[in-house]
């Protein structure tokens, strides 16, 4: 999703102020976990608490509003950058600066089902898609499939 910063600020001030932000996923780069049109709920978070598997919301030096999951944190010159990626993307998103982090996954509805982070299947599909990097591959050919019929 393409905003301008001035909507990235009315956001990361809506999420500090009323502590959650919902929006409709859009994309399917994390599939299956959060399929288009999935509601999603993020909170405002400490980035120093943000730890491996964590599904991120932040925003890019180009305008895109993007839930990723986190794959690492690196310090550089005492800085703290994130690295994280789509669970159905082949490469890895370019580095973030806590400054980009607007908040952290905390449900995904789905129809009239709610998903947590914590839950079985999610915490399942967050360590098998972070130990299995060729299943990204594998995700991306059968929505490619998917998408053409």
């Amino acid at each position: 999703m393409l905003i301008d910063y001035s909507t990235y600020l009315l956001l990361k001030t809506t999420i500090e102020k009323d502590g959650c932000l919902e929006l409709p996923s859009v994309g399917n780069s994390m599939y299956p976990f959060i399929q288009e049109g999935n509601l999603c709920r993020f909170v405002n978070c400490q980035t120093t608490l943000l730890k491996k598997g964590d599904v991120i919301l932040f925003y890019t030096k180009t305008g895109q509003l993007i839930a990723h999951r986190l794959v690492s944190i690196n310090i550089v010159n005492n800085q703290r950058f994130f690295q994280l990626k789509g669970d159905t993307n082949l490469g890895f998103d370019q580095l973030i600066g806590e400054d980009q982090i607007l908040g952290k996954l905390v449900s995904v509805q789905k129809k009239h089902k709610i998903l947590t982070p914590e839950g079985r299947f999610a915490r399942f599909w967050g360590k098998v898609i972070l130990t299995f990097p060729a299943l990204s591959g594998i995700l991306r050919r059968y929505l490619n499939r998917k998408l053409q019929f």
